[in-house]
């Protein structure tokens, strides 16, 4: 039997959700398919009566205001646990050879704060509850797309499912992230390369409080993070670390695990109490030389993944989807195919020269505290002292990282 629907999009995490929203809301009829179950896609996420680093998922997002209004927009911010969200007002950044560092603060800019730290799960349930009150989205579990081809009708593809289920669109999008599976299998060519590091993923129990503040050290090892989470002695960590040492880190009791942590994080939060199960991941940077073929559209982590020193990687997931979803509507409201190359080249002119700007100011920062030479690390740390006393620069930075 033929169904048939505006746009099918592949991936129903935080990106692929979140554009299923943006559509269904305005008035396109939309199909969204994961491979996972709606037990694996939905999985509840307890707060408990007390808190404790086990009341936490070990992958959170940095969200900027922006991501936060796109989340406002299509209805999921509200079903968000608000106590569970941890705003910060500020950050601090310093170099571990040496005393350069900075800190940006939110009312630099005459701001509440910089952004907010939330855990992904609780952002997927919430796109998800918002969903179950738009009849325009049909959400299908456990199902991947088997065959894309032509219809039989000018402007319209044929998307067979696993389950053999045909579906009729104008458009296929692939939100499946990092190793999409549908970038691969429909010939989508990539630019990419290993940085031969490993992030380790945890929640630990500090002595002093965060103070609403992420702190970032940078070191020619690779970066750390803690980021704040709403009680004021629980922090996310962010640890890059080359893979031969990630994964010595990974195999050692958590009482010595704690104590590389704390000399590796200098002691800026006091002891470290507690950590919860630690989680690892490859570090890969891809970028997808189109993002477009005539039917079929990339966004998010199966267009482009960078490093996450900057934790900016979602939120360029969600400007893809606040670009690609205006481009549609337009379409549509113009008479236009959806998947019309001239349609989602808009998309990709409008979506690449920013991704690709972020990727290249990641990899500057990774070899610039990468680097041994003993020039670069006498510049870079005056260099981080020196933006540190400019008041003008501070705020654009500011700004910039917000946007």
């Amino acid at each position: 039997m033929l169904s048939k629907v505006d746009v099918v999009i592949v991936g129903a995490g935080l990106v692929g959700s979140s554009l299923a929203l943006k559509l269904g809301m305005s008035g396109l009829s939309v199909l969204l398919m994961d491979a996972a179950t709606e037990a694996e896609v939905r999985r509840p996420v307890e707060i408990g009566d007390a808190l404790s680093v086990d009341s936490f998922e070990a992958r959170v997002s940095a969200l900027t205001a922006k991501s936060q209004d796109l989340l406002n927009d299509v209805g999921a911010w509200s079903h968000l646990p608000h106590e569970m969200i941890s705003a910060y007002q500020s950050m601090f950044v310093w170099d571990e050879l040496g005393t350069g560092n900075i800190q940006f603060d939110a009312a630099d800019i005459f701001s509440s704060s910089i952004g907010c730290i939330v855990e992904n799960q609780r952002i997927v349930n919430g796109l998800h509850k918002a969903m179950d009150d738009c009849d325009k989205i049909q959400r299908r579990y456990g199902t991947t797309c088997k065959g894309f081809e032509q219809g039989t009708e000018s402007g319209n593809y044929q998307v067979t499912t696993n389950q053999s289920d045909v579906f009729q669109c104008e458009l296929l999008v692939a939100a499946d992230g990092a190793n999409s599976a549908l970038r691969q299998q429909l010939g989508f060519e990539t630019r990419e390369w290993d940085y031969g590091h490993h992030a380790i993923v945890a929640t630990v129990k500090t002595s002093h409080s965060h103070s609403q503040t992420a702190w970032q050290r940078f070191s020619e090892r690779g970066p750390l993070a803690f980021l704040p989470l709403p009680d004021e002695h629980y922090c996310s960590i962010v640890w890059s670390q080359e893979s031969a040492e990630a994964e010595r880190l990974m195999n050692l009791e958590d009482v010595a695990f704690l104590s590389e942590l704390f000399r590796a994080s200098e002691g800026k939060l006091g002891e470290l109490l507690e950590i919860s199960q630690r989680y690892r991941f490859p570090l890969r940077q891809r970028h997808a030389k189109r993002y477009y073929q005539a039917g079929v559209v990339l966004i998010g982590d199966a267009a482009h993944t960078i490093h996450p020193l900057a934790g900016q990687g979602v939120n360029l997931g969600f400007k893809d989807v606040s670009v690609l979803g205006d481009v549609l509507l337009s379409a549509r409201e113009h008479g236009v195919y959806l998947g019309e190359p001239r349609v989602l080249a808009r998309y990709q002119r409008q979506r690449m020269g920013d991704n690709l700007a972020m990727m290249a100011v990641m990899e500057s920062f990774k070899r610039i505290f990468g680097s041994t030479n003993p020039i670069l690390r006498l510049a870079r740390n005056h260099g981080l002292s020196w933006v540190g006393d400019q008041a003008f620069l501070k705020k654009q930075i500011i700004r910039q990282v917000m946007a």
